[in-house]
Order: C-alpha cells, then structure tokens, then sequence
C-alpha cells in the first residue's frame, strides 16, 4: 500500500546444501515446475535466471601449454515467485512480497575462504564478517506473514514446497481484549541433526547455531476489525509481519542493546511485557506452604498471618498489591519486613527464598535450578520471553515497530531468539541427535506477542494521557491494561497444557513410528503409545477450547469497558452542555 515493508525473502536450494524447503529434491527446475504446473500466475518471470563465473586460465600441460582458456568456476540459477494471492487462487495475485529461490555452485556457493569477487549475488561484493564486540552476529531462524486468506497461503507452500501444518490456532482462540486472529504454523520436517549445542551456561554449538534446514512459517488472518493484524492489512496490505533472527546468547544481547540504548539513545526498543508473566507472589502458594511447616497453628490462623505478612511487603513497598515484588529487594529488607509477625530464624529464611522465587516463579517452574538467580533476574528485566518443548529452551523477544513513518502507525517488526537444545541420551548414554530448530516456534508465547503488542499501545496511550493531564484518558488506558494484563495470566496456564500435550504427542508419535518399524516390536507397548498419542491429542484439543473460552469472556469484558466510558463520556457531555 505505498508503505515501506519487507519486500523479499529468500530460500537457498539444494547444490550441495541442506535444503530446509523441499519434499522431493533440491534442485532449483522441480520447484520451479511446480509453479509452472500448479501456481504459474505467481512467477515474476517465466524463466530461471542463470549466472556464471567464468575466468581466464593458462594452460601449463600438453599441446596447448601456453593457451588461455575460459573456465566456468561457479554458476548460480534464480527465480522469483509472488508469495500471496489477494484472496486465493482464483483472484488477482498480490505483488507486494516476493519469495526468492536461489541455487549456487562452485565459487558462487558459501564456503570457507569464499573469493568470488561477484559476491554471494549478482551485483553485491564479498565482505569477511568480522565481529568485535561492537557487532554480534544473528543467523536467520523464521518469518512471519499477515495475510487476508492464511489457507490459500498454506495451500501454495504445500502445493510448491511440501510444507505441512506445526500447529493451528483457529476460531478466535488467540485474542487480546476484541482483537482475534487465527494463526497457523507450517513448516518442514527436517532430518535430525548429529551435532548438539550446550546448556545456556557453555558456548552453543557454531554449526547447529547457523544450521537452517527447520523452517516454521507462522501465518495470522485478522477475525475482527480491530488490533494489530487487522491494522497491519489495513495500511500496508498482505506481508510481512515480522522477520526472526536467531543469536548465542539472548540474555545478554538484549541487555547490551537496552544498555546502549539507555547511553545513547538511539537503537531498538522492545514490546512491554507484563511483568505478571514472569511471576507475582502468591500467598497460598508462597507464604501459607512455609507457615505450615514451621507452626502448628490452625489454618484459619496460618491464613490471617499471611495475610499480614502480605499487607506488611505492600506497605513497606517490597510487593505491590497485585503481587509483583520488586527486582532489586533484598533478603535484609523482606526479614526486617515480616519479622514483626515471624521470629523463628528458619522460617523467615525459607520465606525470604521463596517471596524473591516469586519474581520469576513462572519460569522456575518451567526450568527449575537449570538457570541461576542471575539469569532468571536477567530474562525478567530485559523482558525475554521463554518457552520450553519437552527437554528444549527457546528464548524470544521482539523489537517495537521499524520502518515507521509515524507514531501510532503498524508496522513490521523484527524477532530475536535463542534456541537451547537438550543434551538428553539414550539408555546407553550415547547423545541423543536433536532435531534442527529445537524448542519449537514459542507456542506458549503465541498470545504473549498478540497481547503485548495490544499491551505496549495502551501503556503509550496512559502515558500520553498522563503527559496532557486527560484524567479519563488515562483510567480508560490502565483499564485496558490491567484487563490484558489478567486475559494473560489466566491464559498462560491453559498455553502450558497445550504445549506440554503437543509435546507428549509428537513423543508418543515418534516411538509409534519405531515401534511399527520394528517387526519385533511389543504389541501391547505398540497399543500403549497409541493410547498417549489419543490422550495428548484429546488434551490438546480441550486446551484449545479452555483458550476459546478465555477470549471470549474478555471479548465480553473489553465491550463492558468501552459501553462504560462511552456512556460516561456521553454524560459528562450532556452536563457541561447544560
């Protein structure tokens, strides 16, 4: 729609590569003729563009000692293919993103100590990357698209790659407040991969880090005609939402960009997580626990005393009334806090671990000891995402909008991740190979991203509000908030069941396809991973409705709280009028 966008994406073929994108072959022609065969109006060019590296070279052998001869060292084929449809493939073609096949050869393809002075493409110069300290280097890992008609989308990338659906969130599950989008995730299944990175503490694997042959394809369709997906499609049309790229350690590239950030102010900004999502102190589950421990009080009174050790953290500023405690407390200040209400030295000292746990305790629960005090204080002050996918860790953040021309305005945005493979083993102890692409495409934080995009506006506009004194404004603004806020923490339990069922599954999958490969395998251990896969299955899907359910009660709440402020508004102009 005239807007700057992402343009291009590419895919690298066959010719000697790993190639993450095709069923049947990596050779530049098959993928071609598919679109010939199947999908043709979608071709920019109805031919494939060859490249040569041809050089002068003497001959020092035989008859034509002496003889200058040209020889072809490289050579590299490309085509160029329109990515949407406007609605399908019956409609007009959408000539607002393409996807770029490349295939290269020789002196042309990468490789260590490449010198083609033409470079990786036609008109671009080989550079060396070199990395010290003022640069990091971030491998391509996955793109996101914004589309009218995600079916037809994932109609072409089956039809021309073979790519199949990872996971499907459709009717509404996913929403913020009255914005609903459905989403689903395509991919390939690539061939596991023998190498395997270390936990987060040690330096990951540099092949597994630049390894590509997984891709997972998310695509949204807006439901409503509100929110960010809706908007994205409304002023700059179908594409590229976000581009993800994939780093070593996330943790610390993220502090590094807020500390220069902060210093010069210039750089990127990030989405604003909630700070709920990390954790909130819970007194049942925090305080209660340790009560019970260490006195034999009856629970009514148990009760009372958390209560007050509770009130007592609010008052001395340590926690807020929600339950958020402050980063930076320290032991000393929660022991001197609640030791008007507890005396035994043990028993404050159990609390104290446990209301600091609270900070980050949605993670601990994930990760437990596998990650330090540090680190966890890291992820929740640098607000990094995290999910786990059975013995895997992915690491997610996501920037505020570029390419902007205005404030306010939709825009693509860019991803960071870091993906900790499992160094799981078999009953031999010999390392299991893992599988290009571990920890997944982040299905517990699917709704985390959509809910604080829709979070991150309403902190801008409480902010304006508070900027130009707009008293309404600004209760309308920390409504929103607070409302996203609770869809989030009531939404994050039923995303980890999804995701522990979708894990288990594929698990259980995984070993029926052995088993059955196996002539001597056990029928009844055959029956019995059979039954898991029906039952992750049958959890997953009642998971999918729990979220349904979630959004639409607060699709209900957010309507509540417009009627309301609009009722007010309306009232309060009647009277000024009088």
């Amino acid at each position: 729609n005239g807007r700057e966008g992402i343009a291009v994406l590419g895919f690298e073929l066959g010719s000697g590569h790993e190639t993450a994108s095709l069923r049947f072959g990596s050779e530049i022609e098959r993928v071609f003729n598919q679109y010939l065969h199947m999908h043709p109006r979608l071709l920019v060019s109805e031919r494939i563009f060859e490249y040569s590296d041809v050089r002068t070279k003497k001959r020092f052998k035989g008859r034509e000692h002496g003889a200058t001869v040209m020889q072809e060292l490289g050579k590299m084929k490309v085509f160029e293919a329109f990515a949407y449809y406007k609605d399908d493939e019956k409609g007009e073609v959408d000539k607002g993103t393409v996807i770029r096949f490349v295939e290269r050869k020789g002196t042309y393809a990468s490789q260590q100590g490449f010198g083609n002075p033409q470079g990786v493409l036609p008109g671009l110069v080989a550079v060396q990357c070199t990395f010290d300290g003022t640069s990091i280097p971030a491998y391509s890992d996955h793109w996101v698209s914004n589309v009218h008609n995600r079916n037809s989308f994932l109609k072409t990338l089956n039809d021309i790659l073979g790519f199949t659906s990872k996971v499907d969130f459709n009717a509404g599950v996913v929403a913020a407040g009255r914005a609903k989008i459905e989403s689903t995730v395509t991919g390939n299944d690539a061939p596991l991969f023998a190498e395997f990175s270390t936990f987060s503490g040690s330096k990951p694997d540099t092949a597994l880090l630049k390894n590509q042959t997984q891709v997972y394809l998310p695509i949204n369709n807006a439901l409503s005609d509100i929110g960010h997906v809706h908007g994205f499609l409304q002023e700059l049309g179908q594409g590229v939402q976000h581009l993800a790229n994939r780093v070593e350690n996330l943790v610390l590239f993220i502090e590094r960009a807020n500390n220069y950030r902060r210093i010069t102010g210039r750089g990127f900004s990030f989405l604003r997580i909630p700070r709920s999502y990390y954790g909130h102190l819970d007194t049942n589950r925090d305080i209660l626990p340790v009560l019970y421990r260490y006195n034999k009080m009856k629970s009514k009174l148990n009760a009372e005393l958390a209560e007050k050790i509770f009130k007592s953290l609010v008052a001395a500023a340590i926690v807020t009334v929600a339950g958020i405690v402050d980063l930076d407390v320290s032991s000393e200040e929660i022991s001197k806090c609640i030791s008007e209400y507890v005396h035994d030295t043990e028993t404050i000292q159990e609390l104290c671990e446990s209301i600091l746990r609270a900070r980050y305790y949605n993670m601990y629960s994930l990760l437990q000891d596998h990650l330090s005090e540090r680190t966890y204080l890291q992820i929740v002050r640098n607000k990094v995402l995290v999910d786990i996918q059975g013995h895997d860790i992915l690491y997610q953040i996501f920037t505020s909008n570029i390419l902007q021309r205005n404030v306010g305005d939709e825009a693509p945005f860019l991803e960071f991740i870091q993906r900790v493979c499992s160094e799981k083993k078999d009953a031999c102890g010999k390392q299991l190979p893992i599988k290009p692409g571990c920890g997944g495409f982040g299905i517990r934080n699917f709704l985390t991203l959509f809910l604080s995009i829709e979070v991150s506006k309403a902190m801008d506009e409480f902010e304006k509000a508070v900027e130009s004194k707009d008293k309404e404004g600004e209760e309308y603004a920390k409504a929103k908030i607070d409302l996203f806020t609770d869809q989030l923490n009531e939404s994050n339990p039923v995303l980890t069941e999804i995701s522990d069922a979708m894990t288990k599954e594929a698990e259980a999958l995984e070993e029926i396809n052995k088993l059955k490969s196996d002539k001597s395998a056990d029928k009844q251990q055959l029956y019995k991973v059979e039954s898991i896969a029906k039952e992750m299955n049958k959890n997953k899907k009642q998971g999918n409705v729990k979220l349904q359910e979630i959004s639409s009660s607060y699709v209900a709440k957010f309507k509540d709280l417009e009627i309301r402020f609009r009722e007010r508004t309306e009232a309060e102009t009647k009277l000024e009028a009088r």
